[in-house]
């Protein structure tokens, strides 16, 4: 981490990822040889999410304020504008085909044409109380010829598309947008989670060649697909690292406190890796016995959730019908993904292999050690997005930044209008208070001369 007094507000991104489990807030910026310097970053335990979806908004306010005085540390600016994640189980996806008819043959398809499709799109009926989050293309069909992964530059009259479309509850976003607001930031752009995580931790190679994504978070496991480059499906599988943390406190008769710690210290996705006479010694409530626990009963109870999540992650796989198709295999990330030998579960249960994402790729050297952990996948990913969203549209960051500053402004100038109003009102009573004390006095003094006059 650094701090520079020559950074400006155009060069920092503040990524906000509101997590199950936890709240973090990173900033950076983009070094010289174009890879992400952490600038500041904040970290506080999640209290108001519950699988991914705001439920209580006091607690998540409290958190997202918290992380961002963190973060604010390292910077020399006040921190206004954030680019947030969205989860949850409410997240859906759907394909459905575009088509735009243009005036001309003989034109070139640009990139309005193709601008032209997507707003259709926003245009779909969705069932009550959905949005739409991101319409993503898949391959173009011009004048009968399929298969096209880039149109601009092309003739032709007929132009179709298909698109992976994703949607999210309009509750959901404006509770975000509500926690936010009420911290005094402004929500710049809201991206689904895992295709940030997929930013932070997936290469172009692996996209190119098929890959799945499987990011295990406390309440949700989001699962990306990709083949040819291109997002080609999306899910959110209800279950995460805390419904394990559940079933430890449920079997061994615990706290969720200890299910967690026995989880994180003590626990494996493989209990054959497990020796059977292991026991783990933990203190007793007050005034009870300590409770002694089989190391190879806790693994077996973390083994048989663990299945049931991939084996959601694989019906979801083959229901994207990719299921021959993924050269690359499964990239595990999230918190979830830390549990000892996750991955070699993943691999002997689904028959892929399968990796651990770390989000260290697109940093710059001289990166904390903490960085080393798929926690921060999701928010490192939204830095990224955040700031390809700037280089495409530099001159919508800016005006962004313009309205804020000119907010601002008009605020602080209505603030000092108030106190001179104030201060005129203070001198008016003042003036009226020191004319009726200059009449009295020259009354009283009249009255004075008439006595003094009468004695003489």
């Amino acid at each position: 981490m650094t701090n520079d007094t020559n950074i400006s507000h155009q060069d920092v991104v503040v990524a906000l990822d509101i997590g199950t489990t936890k709240v973090c807030a990173l900033a950076g910026r983009r070094d010289e040889h174009g890879k992400i310097e952490i600038l500041g970053m904040g970290r506080v335990a999640s209290e108001g999410v519950s699988r991914g979806v705001v439920s209580n908004i006091d607690k998540t306010v409290k958190a997202i304020s918290e992380a961002v005085r963190q973060a604010q540390r390292k910077v020399p600016f006040d921190i206004k504008v954030v680019y947030v994640g969205i989860a949850g189980q409410h997240i859906k996806s759907l394909q459905h085909r575009g088509i735009h008819v243009r005036e001309n043959d003989l034109d070139e398809i640009r990139q309005v044409d193709i601008e032209k499709l997507v707003r259709d799109m926003h245009r779909l009926v969705l069932p009550p109380g959905d949005k739409i989050l991101h319409v993503i293309p898949q391959e173009y069909t011009v004048d009968n010829e399929q298969g096209i992964t880039d149109p601009i530059g092309m003739s032709g009259i007929r132009l179709e598309a298909n698109f992976h479309i994703i949607t999210g509850q309009i509750a959901a976003s404006k509770n975000i947008n509500r926690c936010i607001e009420r911290v005094g930031l402004k929500v710049a752009e809201m991206t689904l989670e895992p295709i940030a995580s997929a930013a932070a931790v997936l290469s172009d190679e692996e996209k190119d060649a098929g890959i799945a994504l499987v990011d295990i978070g406390g309440g949700t496991t989001d699962i990306t697909i990709f083949f040819e480059g291109i997002i080609r499906h999306t899910a959110v599988i209800p279950f995460g690292g805390n419904i394990i943390s559940r079933d430890i406190k449920e079997g061994c008769h615990v706290t969720f406190q200890q299910a967690e710690k026995l989880k994180r210290k003590f626990g494996s996705a493989l209990a054959d890796k497990v020796f059977e006479n292991r026991i783990i010694t933990i203190p007793g409530l007050r005034g009870h016995e300590p409770k002694e626990i089989s190391e190879k009963n806790l693994s077996l109870i973390i083994q048989a959730r663990a299945e049931e999540i991939l084996d959601y992650v694989l019906w979801e796989i083959k229901k994207s019908g990719f299921e021959r198709k993924l050269i690359g295999g499964l990239v595990l990330t999230g918190g979830g993904s830390l549990l000892k030998d996750m991955e070699k579960l993943a691999q002997f249960h689904l028959g892929m292999s399968a990796r651990l994402g770390l989000p260290i790729e697109h940093l710059a050297h001289g990166y904390a050690d903490e960085f080393l952990s798929p926690v921060y996948s999701t928010g490192i990913g939204l830095l990224i997005k955040g700031m390809e969203s700037i280089e495409t549209n530099p001159e919508d960051y800016a005006e962004l930044l313009k309205s804020l500053a000119d907010k601002e402004k008009e605020k602080a100038n209505a603030e000092v209008d108030i106190e001179i109003a104030a201060h005129e009102r203070v001198a008016v009573d003042s003036g009226n208070t020191a004319w009726y004390e200059r009449l009295f006095r020259k009354t009283k003094a009249f009255f004075e001369e008439e006595e003094f006059d009468k004695e003489f």
